[in-house]
């Protein structure tokens, strides 16, 4: 058997350089990243008059977040929208809230 034979020279060396290291790290991770979904106006409407209800109703909302690796979803209720931040305060629990982004949201929905 050669060196050239399967991996070549990483199965026989045992040494790595930590900026090979790194780089093949950073490329798993790439994989598994995927792009931001565009929404239409339509859509955003929809999104933005769900969190209104929300917040002038109280009404639970389930808002899923976009992120590179997996989406999340939350549920709680709008107790703040920043409308010149483009940012709204979602309460999860006693106590409990999160900030987000509208921009980050992909859909929401009114229990």
């Amino acid at each position: 058997m050669t060196k050239l034979d399967g991996n070549g020279l990483w199965e026989s060396s045992r040494m790595m350089l930590p900026e090979h290291k790194e780089t093949i790290i950073r490329r798993q991770l790439e994989e598994g990243r995927k792009d931001k979904p565009v929404l239409d106006p339509q859509e955003m409407e929809l999104i933005e008059q769900a969190l209104a209800e929300s917040f002038h109703m109280h009404r639970k909302i389930k808002v899923r977040l976009f992120d590179e690796y997996e989406d999340m979803e939350l549920i709680g209720t709008v107790s703040v929208i920043h409308t010149y931040r483009r940012e709204i305060k979602l309460a999860t629990g006693v106590s409990e809230w999160e900030w987000i982004k509208i921009d980050d949201i992909t859909s929401a929905s009114v229990y």
